[in-house]
């Protein structure tokens, strides 16, 4: 039987992550993540069924915590999976965290994200949850071995490399942004047979670093002299701790006034005492300090009670609080109070998927729907690229480069549809590679 790699999620959309592969001897899927966004029911997706038996799966591969690749997996395991989920450690107690806060976030023990999960599921899912080192190989059923590689897109991320007679299929999960301030570089690829690689930002280039770090200095200045807010929707994993660590820097070396940073999520500030346990993951330089992401200033908001006494707090001031595309968490609450004022200043520095708050603010819109109040948009919406931890269209070509002599095709995910295909068609123009954009539920036959 030839093998056979179907695109069950992330295939002609960012989010929803998962990736079936059947070699006839064994079935291997990397991720199983959450489909996110408002547009063209994207959510709705959460609720089907899986399309293939998870209790045939052998193995399910997660190349980072990101809810849009880890989301579902306490479902998979609802529907029957009884295999080994495979990850690095910092992923898996990451991911904890995230699966976790998708049920209390919304207030029910039984049905968690609308009806799909509970906490007794998730300790199910981490019961058959094994974490390895990178470069660790993983022997599978049908003569498949597999071993992670590092990517440099948040704490722990990998990529999954599945190896068969000589064969090489590559799974990039999401591509760092390199070179990060607290994240090693990701690891460079010299061979793949086939290569499923990410292009969230396969149309677009990056500011640079000196760039966006003087950006977020001169937005911190403008908020002071107007003695404003800056509110700061950031996705808990890795944006808010490269913000902690941006701010830290600056206060460190006096090139910012003093000012109350507020960071209010509990997600969040549990993420980044993750990132203090695994100090091994992080640079050498930045993994050497006791205080890592904290600074004169700084105050944690675990509770709500503690959340809602923010306002109290004379500007200027900043907020960091998830979610990072406005769609959920305690940024709408600050942002249905601050929004209206011309003195506030709102600065993405990520992703902002179509349907969500976010994504409307980003393009301009004078008014949206927070919390069931029609709110006026007075403020500034800034926005830097730069701090995505996604590599941009110039980083995924250096790295598609990499794999130019031995690869068979490029499948192009995890992007909007024109990105897809501007990034496919880049890399048939520019690099030479014959290159694909499957949309959901292809599927595709390969030499493996």
């Amino acid at each position: 039987m030839a093998t056979r790699l179907t695109f069950h999620g992330g295939a002609g959309t960012v989010t929803g992550s998962n990736f079936l592969l059947d070699t006839g001897g064994t079935k291997i899927l990397v991720d199983c993540g959450f489909f996110q966004g408002a547009m063209d029911g994207e959510e709705a997706k959460n609720k089907e069924k899986f399309p293939y038996n998870p209790k045939e799966v052998e193995a399910l591969f997660i190349t980072h915590a990101h809810l849009d690749h880890t989301g579902r997996i306490p479902l998979l395991v609802r529907e029957g999976f009884r295999g080994t989920i495979y990850s690095t450690a910092p992923t898996k107690d990451l991911a904890e965290l995230i699966l976790r806060d998708g049920i209390d976030v919304h207030g029910r023990e039984e049905g968690g994200r609308d009806g799909f999960y509970t906490h007794a599921d998730v300790d199910r899912a981490l019961s058959l949850w094994r974490a390895i080192p990178y470069h660790e190989e993983v022997v599978l059923g049908g003569g498949v071995t597999a071993e992670l590689k590092n990517t440099g897109h948040i704490l722990g991320s990998a990529m999954v490399e599945c190896m068969r007679g000589g064969k090489t299929i590559v799974f990039t999960g999401d591509l760092g942004n390199t070179p990060d301030p607290i994240l090693p570089d990701a690891e460079p690829l010299t061979r793949a047979d086939y290569l499923v690689m990410e292009a969230v930002y396969g149309d677009r280039p990056h500011e640079d670093k000196e760039t966006r770090r003087e950006k977020l200095e001169d937005i911190i200045e403008e908020a002071v002299r107007a003695k404003g807010v800056l509110l700061i929707p950031a996705f808990s994993i890795e944006r808010t701790q490269e913000m902690l660590f941006e701010i830290k820097t600056m206060v460190d070396e006096r090139r910012i006034p003093h000012l109350p940073v507020f960071l209010d999520s509990p997600l969040a500030i549990r993420a980044t005492g993750v990132y203090q346990k695994y100090r091994g993951f992080l640079k050498k330089s930045v993994g050497e300090g006791d205080a890592i992401f904290s600074f004169p200033g700084l105050t944690q908001t675990l509770t709500r009670d503690e959340s809602s006494r923010i306002e109290k707090t004379p500007n200027p001031k900043i907020i960091i609080a998830g979610s990072g595309m406005s769609n959920g968490g305690r940024i709408v609450f600050h942002e249905k109070k601050y929004l209206a004022d011309p003195t506030t200043i709102l600065f993405l520095v990520g992703y902002q998927a179509p349907g969500t708050t976010g994504r409307a603010l980003e393009e301009g819109a004078r008014e949206v729907d927070i919390l069931g109040s029609r709110v006026r948009v007075r403020a500034q919406v800034k926005k830097v690229s730069g701090y995505s931890s996604h590599a941009d269209m110039e980083g995924l070509l250096q790295f598609a480069v990499g794999v130019a002599d031995t690869v068979k095709t490029v499948f192009v995910i995890n992007s909007e549809p024109k990105t897809g295909a501007f990034f496919a068609q880049r890399l048939r123009d520019y690099v030479g590679i014959r290159a694909e954009a499957p949309q959901e539920g292809d599927s595709v036959e390969l030499e493996f």
